[in-house]
Parts: C-alpha cells; structure tokens; sequence
C-alpha cells in the first residue's frame, strides 16, 4: 500500500512537469511573413487575353489557421466570367523552403503553387495549359505598402517568351 502511495505522489508531481516541457511548436520567421496577407484586401485588375479577357474586381479575407502555420482566405470576385468564391491555404514547407498555395473555386476550379519571397516581392510558379498547350505561369506581387500591393500574371507557353496576361492591385480594407 505505501508503494502504491509513493507511486501516485511520483506520478502526481511528474505528470505536470512533463506537461511543461512537451511544447507545441511555434512558427518560424518564414511563417509569420504570410501575416502580410492577413485581414481584408480588395482586388481590382485586367485580364488582357483570352476568354476571361476584361476587367474583374474582388474581395479576399485571410485569417490565421489554428496554431499559426497555415494562413486560409476565402474571396469572392466578378469578372468576364461571371462571379465566383475560392478557398485558398498558404503555408511555408520548411523542407522544401518554399511557400505552398492550394485553392479551389466555385468554377470547379483548383490548383497549387510554389512561392519564393525576395525582399518584398514574392513570386509564385506553377504549370498549366494555355489554349491546349503546357505552359508555365508565374504571378509576381510587390508589397508596395503594408496596405497596398501590385500583382502581374505571366504565361511562358510551350517555351516561348514570358507574356503579361493580367496585371492589377490590391489595398487592404480591414
């Protein structure tokens, strides 16, 4: 009986301590960089080609996913086509070192993408088709301000040159 009692005290006194040890893990720099897009931004841009060619304007949220390593921003927006909604998730892969991109949209849409940031430029790369063919895409945004950035979409199809296929600017409302 005194064994069990000494084993109980041990085990009481030991249990919160190992508690305190065991921490969570915390995000690194990397991660909190993705904080620039935190809060209510406002997009507005042009398409310059193709079938969504034209004017489109929109609105993006991003909050921070529980635990702080993973940023999630819902939009919704208009343009040539027609509305939509999107669901993205941005996060850093450490092991890979480069920022991910995961959406889908209401269009039946979805894709993923790599990102670097370089001073305040980040630029994001990924593959698709243009008209039928494999193409690259790169999108490049500047953070001109903490309120205000420039975007510009490029498409390098089947290995030609970069081609400017959309460009515009978003200001953080909230």
């Amino acid at each position: 009986m005194k064994k069990l009692l000494v084993i109980i005290i041990v085990l009481a006194f030991a249990v919160p301590c190992l508690a305190q040890t065991a921490q969570s893990p915390k995000p690194g720099p990397e991660v909190q960089k993705l904080g620039y897009y935190v809060g209510t931004w406002k997009s507005e841009g042009e398409a310059k080609a193709g079938p969504s060619a034209g004017k489109w304007s929109g609105t993006m949220t991003c909050e921070w996913f529980a635990g702080g390593f993973h940023l999630m921003c819902r939009g919704e927006g208009t343009g040539p086509e027609g509305k939509t909604t999107s669901l993205a998730i941005l996060a850093y892969d450490a092991e890979a070192k480069a920022y991910t991109y995961h959406a889908i949209s209401s269009r039946g849409e979805s894709g993923s993408s790599k990102g670097s940031l370089t001073g305040s430029t980040w630029t994001w790369l990924w593959e698709g088709k243009a008209a039928g063919k494999p193409a690259k895409y790169r999108l490049t945004e500047v953070e001109v301000s903490p309120t205000s950035s420039t975007a510009k979409l490029e498409n390098s199809v089947a290995g030609g040159p970069w081609t400017v296929i959309e460009e515009g600017k978003s200001t953080k409302v909230k």
